[in-house]
């Protein structure tokens, strides 16, 4: 079969690439036919997770309010393959394309929002959740990556052709439903295998590398999540961690551009916000359900973090959905 190829030109003037490894300017040479043939597989999405009864792999087609995307993420790859997004981590703004692809290492809060999308050309992505077990099979044949000085546990970088195609073998699955059981574990391992070659390798090997920092700090974010409503000591954390109280603050703040507190804050506002939209319920008995002890600091925070107080920013948002 014979593609033709063209080159696709895209500018990134705005947003921070925290990957050194990364430019800021995209420019490479990619197969038409395979972006318009995963174009066209994820044209079958809604405008809301969809699954594509490929394990871990999920899509999104269409209008996405800003408020949507705002959430507390897991590890995963992520491809945008019409329009572009913006994703928001602590003080780090990063903008990718189809040009790019990003991955996150931890569970962690981001805002997002959806931009050069179009009716006739909608916003279009598909993510793969990160098992660190596929990613330790993979490790057993891979070289061990060395990990950059304040390293990120997020990251945004230059897509290529061989990455592409093997995201458009995985999704083609969906017209094959049988082979999936067979196939998909193999596309997968495929994909994670480019991934760990590229620029942002040392992402997934961290993962699936117990004892390294990542994983320990992954451990403390796990206790946040479940406990966020609970006053948070960094001594306990730390402990959760197996790590100094010093050496923990340094590695949660480099990997997640948060430190403890501000993460657990923006938790409880995004929880707030998420039991605001789903009942009835005023604000002061949320802040209290969410872990504030004063409805008006909860106010002042909620308004900091999302623009208006609870109840105006309630008001738009549904007036929105």
């Amino acid at each position: 079969m014979i593609f033709l190829r063209q080159e696709w030109r895209y500018r990134n003037t705005t947003g921070l690439l925290p990957n050194p490894a990364c430019s800021t300017i995209y420019e490479h040479e990619m197969t038409i036919s395979t972006l318009e043939q995963l174009c066209r597989l994820v044209n079958r999405a809604e405008p809301r997770r969809t699954e594509t009864g490929i394990p871990r792999l999920a899509m999104v087609k269409g209008e996405i309010p800003a408020h949507k995307l705002s959430a507390v993420y897991e590890p995963m790859i992520n491809l945008v393959v019409q329009g572009s997004k913006i994703l928001t981590i602590g003080e780090q703004v990063l903008h990718y394309n189809p040009a790019s692809y990003f991955v996150m290492s931890v569970d962690l809060p981001a805002t997002g929002k959806v931009v050069a999308a179009t009716p006739d050309k909608p916003y279009m992505a598909v993510s793969l959740t990160i098992s660190a077990a596929a990613v330790a099979e993979v490790m057993t044949t891979t070289p061990i990556i060395s990990i950059p000085d304040n390293a990120r546990g997020f990251s945004v970088c230059e897509m290529n052709d061989r990455l592409m195609d093997a995201w458009y073998r995985l999704l083609r699955l969906m017209d094959t439903p049988q082979d999936i059981p067979t196939l998909a574990p193999l596309y997968e391992r495929e994909l994670l295998y480019l991934v760990l070659q590229g620029p942002q390798g040392w992402l997934l090997q961290e993962i699936a590398s117990a004892g390294s920092a990542l994983t320990k700090i992954h451990k403390a974010i796990q206790w946040i999540r479940q406990h966020y409503q609970q006053t948070l000591l960094v001594e306990q954390l730390a402990d959760i961690a197996s790590m100094s109280s010093s050496a923990f603050h340094r590695h949660f703040k480099n990997i997640t551009d948060l430190s403890p507190l501000q993460y657990q804050k923006q938790m409880r506002l995004l929880e707030a916000r998420r039991i605001l939209l789903e009942s009835q319920q005023g604000a002061a008995d949320i802040a209290y359900q969410v872990g504030y002890e004063s409805p008006s600091q909860f106010s002042r925070e909620y308004a900091r973090f999302f623009g208006l107080p609870p109840m105006q920013d309630v008001v738009r948002l549904r007036a929105i959905s």
